[in-house]
Formats: structure tokens, sequence, C-alpha cells
């Protein structure tokens, strides 16, 4: 097994960390406080090429592999896991939905808008009354003399709001159980599209959140996403490619945990001499090290499966319940480390604090994971 990265990969890490630095980091705090979502830093980087990077090379991207696109968006959640799942969500998942399933046409109109960053989008599954439960979607569209015509109701949607959001990839009832979900391309400007007030949040306070309301929504019958009654099996599969993305989001966070609390160790001084001196503290570093080479590895790992064109599921879903659990782990002691500070928004580690949690709760709950997971093992539920 060669885990040494290629030369273009750690070119690009090495710019994506200078400009995560430079320019998403500074004002990551105060986008944080004020809940404004970072539309500079959208611009910025549609024009370093960030949002092309998975979209194929005909469609104005660049096509890069999973573990480079993993390598992003650790790299980005080292600063600011809101602006990472803005891009995540906008080019990994409903871009990479359009990639995987659309029509060359569908491509063709949507995808270079989202390579240069000039257009954003979301996925709106989620429903109020399912959750976690997909096969609860109680969203419809009808067809009818070539239009769709889509009602229900969609929570907790992402870049489903923004001054430049093209469309959401809307998951819908279209058929009879069991084979009755489908996928459409809901452009945002679509009669019927009603965005909601934004979301009020822990974390995460500078991604753009709404609620979704599809009231009489009508679409052309072209708009279908794939093929009818397969949007389940759709959706799932673009669940996986997010687990990586938030897998490696995850990783980005520990690791600015972890960087903030050696730093703060090494300052800080109790007792006559640093704190970082001292075993409770140091075991605490250890350990938080240990937890995030793990949880990289096994992100590395799901992601080269990914492009190795092997069967990826369980491996993301793995990587996705260690490395939230990681981040949620070396948050709460990166805190503790910090003591009272931490506890302030004096120091970042109190955003990533409140970051962190969600990273258990999107794209599949550690409870959905380990029912994969224990479903993987041929540990199927009683009845």
């Amino acid at each position: 097994m060669n885990f040494d990265l290629t030369e273009e990969q750690q070119q690009l890490r090495t710019l994506v960390r200078e400009f995560a630095e430079k320019e998403v980091a500074p004002g990551a705090a105060e986008r944080d406080q004020s809940e404004a979502f970072p539309i500079e830093i959208v611009k910025k980087m549609g024009a370093l090429g960030l949002f092309g990077l998975p979209v194929p090379q005909e469609y104005g991207g660049l096509g890069a592999d999973a573990v480079t696109w993993a390598l992003v968006m650790e790299e980005l959640g080292r600063v600011d896991s809101s602006v990472a799942v803005t891009l995540s969500v906008a080019s990994g998942l409903a871009g990479g939905m359009v990639t995987r399933f659309g029509t060359p046409a569908q491509k063709e109109r949507w995808l270079p808008h989202i390579a240069t960053g000039g257009m954003l989008a979301g996925f709106a599954l989620t429903e109020p009354s399912g959750g976690s439960d997909i096969k609860a979607l109680r969203t419809t569209a009808r067809l009818a003399d070539g239009t769709w015509t889509i009602d229900g109701s969609k929570s907790f949607i992402t870049n489903s709001g923004t001054p430049i959001t093209g469309f959401l990839v809307v998951a819908c009832r279209t058929d009879e159980p069991p084979h009755d979900v489908s996928t459409i391309i809901v452009p945002a400007d679509a009669d019927g599209l009603v965005i909601g007030s934004e979301y009020r949040k822990m974390g995460w306070r500078s991604t753009d959140t709404h609620e979704v309301v599809f009231q009489g929504c009508r679409v052309p019958d072209d708009h279908l996403l794939g093929e009818r009654g397969r949007g389940l099996r759709q959706c799932l599969g673009s669940l996986d490619d997010g687990r990586i993305a938030i897998a490696a989001i995850s990783v980005g966070l520990a690791q600015a945990c972890l960087d903030a609390s050696l730093m703060y160790a090494r300052d800080r001084d109790a007792f006559g001499r640093p704190i970082g001196a001292y075993e409770a503290i140091a075991f605490k570093l250890a350990d938080m090290r240990v937890a995030i080479e793990s949880a990289r590895l096994l992100t590395w790992n799901a992601a080269w499966l990914k492009d190795e064109g092997r069967d990826y599921g369980a491996a993301a879903a793995t990587a996705k319940l260690r490395a939230s659990d990681v981040a949620n782990v070396c948050a709460r002691e990166a805190v503790q480390i910090h003591g009272g500070y931490g506890y302030t928004e004096e120091f970042p580690v109190s955003r990533y604090y409140r970051d962190a949690k969600v990273l258990e709760i999107g794209e599949g709950t550690s409870e959905i994971l380990r029912l994969v997971l224990s479903r993987d093992l041929g540990l199927e539920p009683t009845t």
C-alpha cells in the first residue's frame, strides 16, 4: 500500500492551505458571529478553480479524483467548516448528482456554471417529518402535459437561498411504492418554489440553510434527473460521496483543534512551566494525534476505493462515523486544554466545538451509519 501523495496532490494541498490561511481564516470568526454567507470567499474559490475540481473536464472542470477532493475538504475544514461544506454540497453533492445521472443537455446547462463558482446548488432530500428515514418521503411530483408539478417541503437544505443559487436536486415521489422515488432538477427561479426563513444554528453559522417549500412548483419533464423510480438508489449513492467529504472536513477540524491546543500548551504557563509539560495535557495531545491519523487514513482509504472503482459504501460510512466522532472528541479536549479561555470567543476552539456537532448528524447520523455497517456485516434487524 502506497500512502504517498502525487506531486500534483501535494502542490494542490499546499495551494489550498495557503489560500485557506490567507483568505478564509481571517474572517471566519466574524462571519460566524454575524451569520454572514461568505459570498466573496465563494467567488475567490471559484477563481482558484476549487468548485471545478470534481466537475468533468469537458464541462469546464478538472475531473479531480476523490483523494484530491478529500485533501481540499480537509484543508478548508481546518479553518472554516462552513466554507468547506458550502463547496462540498455545491460541487460534490448536488453537482455530483448531475455529473453521475444527468443527460448531456443537463450537464451542459448546469455544470459549467458550477465549475466556475458562479452558481451554487443544493440537495433537497431531508424532510420535516422524515429526517433520516428516506423512505418516508412525502414530497410528490406529478407529470402531466410535459410538466412536473411538485408539492411538499424539505428541511435543512444547504445552498438553497444564496444570491447565486442556481438549482436544487429534489427527491420526491413520482410512482407507487416500492420503486417510487425520483430526483428532479428544480431551478431556483421555478414557479412555486418558496425559500423559507434561514435557520439559526449552533454551528456552521455562515452556511446558507433554509426550509424549502414546493407549492405547485412546475418544471419541464426533461428536468427529471436519471431514471424515473431510481431516485432512492441515486440519493444513497451520492450520500456515500458526501460522507467522504464530511469525513475529510471532520479530520480538518480535528487537526485545527490539535494545532491550536499544541500552541496554547506551549505558551500557557502554570505552576512555573508550560502546561504541555504536564502529562495530563501532553497525553491528551498525544491521543488527539493518534485519533486524527486513524481518521485521516480511513478517509483516504474510502476515497481511494472510489477512485479504484471498487465498492466504497461501507468504507465511506466507516470513515465518516470515525472522523466525526474524532472531531467532537478533539474539539471537547481542545476546549478543556484552553480552560476558561476555551469557553470564550477569544479563541477559535469554541467555534470548532460548536461546528463539530453537526458532523455527527449531516450526511447520515452516527446511528444510521452504525445501522449501515451492521447490515453490511449481515446483521438484518428483526421484525
